[in-house]
């Protein structure tokens, strides 16, 4: 990781080669310490349950972690913005918006005590969101942070490979990746190396890192995805990254040439390696499998079938643990509306809305490209993945798309210094 995204122009904070004659003054970048808090909002959004790990792990251990992670990251952002500076964003809005819902559902205990636990979870997560929308600028800082905390994060699957391969790749998962040192479940471990490797290849796109520096991060990463068997991940990072780069088309050179050449090899793999390519989507899975989405669509077919109450329909059931019938729903839309109905449905659908209504109306830009691939590969994502609903790391990506999608910000024009007063000679004095 050393020397990794070099900056050129230090997005976001001052120019080291000074001040331009009249340009407008930039407010200080973000505190380092912003970074700390991202960080405990993605150890919060981890998870406790998965793969068993090289050496057991107790789940309450594991919760008191993640959940401790999430007070601190509050308490931290609380201490950075002790005056509540926020800035004005209807992601973080709406995601206020997605609480009153998910209060009313758990609070008549269906879900047992759990979904109120589960809802406190969320505020606070939403509440440390706005604290740090003081420093949503639209510049790449939160970008960085993102690769680089997801990179530590699969950093350790790659770790617990190398120390015992079996437990990486066990039976119980097909032998697909997953983490040996914390529970991840290889879907999960194919997200967070697709959205890593989306979002580098468009900062080498932009200039903003070196093609050392991007190697270093994308074939690792690469051949960790590859580990997974994670079909998910691969189609909506291709998608991703098709959508993101045809937006920079008309304004960079290298995303035409990068296009060009995606296009050529897509061609070639299409036609030289289309057995192997049908093989590992496959999984070893017969056809009829596959076509049901390894089984989601039973599970999907028996939620929508469940008789409801109105106040069910309109509410839902309160926050739970994505599942039904002790299955897990494996769909965003379908857990939103089992747990906050249809009223929380309404709510992620806006959200969805009004940040990919935002992208199209900006400027082409890199932070834009980014944003774009960030929010289709959350939306693609949403058909087999469940999270849109509650803290999850595709709300942590879709709030990093709202901080690229935020107006820069303007520092205050510091007053003109007054002009020193001129005094007047002396005049002698008359001799009487």
């Amino acid at each position: 990781m050393a020397g990794y995204l070099r900056r050129r122009g230090l997005p976001g904070g001052a120019d080291p080669a000074g001040p331009h004659p009249g340009a407008e003054p930039r407010p200080p970048g973000p505190p380092k310490t912003v970074g700390i808090v991202w960080g405990l909002l993605v150890l919060n959004t981890l998870g406790s349950a998965g793969a068993k790990t090289i050496v057991p792990l107790p789940r309450s251990l594991m919760q008191m972690v993640t959940m401790g992670a999430l007070a601190a990251a509050f308490a931290l952002a609380l201490a950075l913005n002790l005056r509540l500076r926020i800035r004005a964003s209807a992601f973080v809005f709406l995601l206020t918006l997605l609480l009153v819902p998910s209060v009313i559902s758990s609070a008549i205990l269906e879900s047992g005590f759990g979904a109120m636990f589960r809802c406190a979870r969320l505020s606070l997560f939403v509440g440390t969101l706005w604290l740090l929308s003081r420093w949503w600028d639209g510049s790449l800082t939160f970008v960085r942070h993102h690769i680089r905390l997801y990179f530590a994060v699969i950093g350790s699957a790659a770790a617990g490979l190398v120390v015992s391969p079996g437990a990486a790749m066990p039976e119980l998962y097909g032998g697909r990746l997953v983490g040996a040192l914390w529970p991840l479940t290889p879907p999960q471990i194919g997200q967070y190396a697709a959205v890593i490797i989306g979002l580098t290849v468009l900062l080498l796109l932009g200039r903003r890192t070196t093609g050392t520096s991007a190697a270093v991060i994308i074939v690792p990463t690469l051949i960790l995805l590859a580990l997974t068997h994670t079909r998910t991940a691969t189609v909506g990072l291709l998608a991703g990254l098709v959508l993101a780069i045809g937006s920079l088309l008309l304004t960079s050179g290298p995303a035409r040439r990068f296009f060009a050449w995606t296009v050529v090899c897509a061609a070639v793999a299409a036609v030289g390696f289309a057995s192997a390519v049908q093989a590992w989507f496959l999984r070893g899975q017969s056809k009829e499998h596959f076509s049901s989405l390894t089984g989601r669509a039973k599970v999907w077919d028996a939620l929508l079938a469940e008789p409801r109450t109105t106040a069910e329909r309109l509410f839902g059931v309160g926050l739970g643990d994505k599942s039904f019938g002790g299955l897990p729903i494996d769909n965003s839309w379908l857990a939103v509306y089992l747990e906050q109905g249809l009223v929380g449905l309404a709510l992620v659908a806006s959200i969805i809305v009004v940040l990919g209504g935002v992208a199209l109306l900006r400027p082409p830009s890199l932070p834009r490209a980014c944003a774009i691939f960030l929010i289709s590969y959350c939306a693609i994502s949403s058909y087999t993945e469940a999270g849109l609903g509650d803290a999850s790391p595709y709300l942590l990506h879709l709030a990093l798309a709202a901080s690229l999608l935020a107006a820069p910000a303007t520092a205050a024009p510091l007053p003109a210094p007054a002009a020193p007063r001129r005094r007047l000679p002396r005049r002698p004095r008359e001799r009487r």
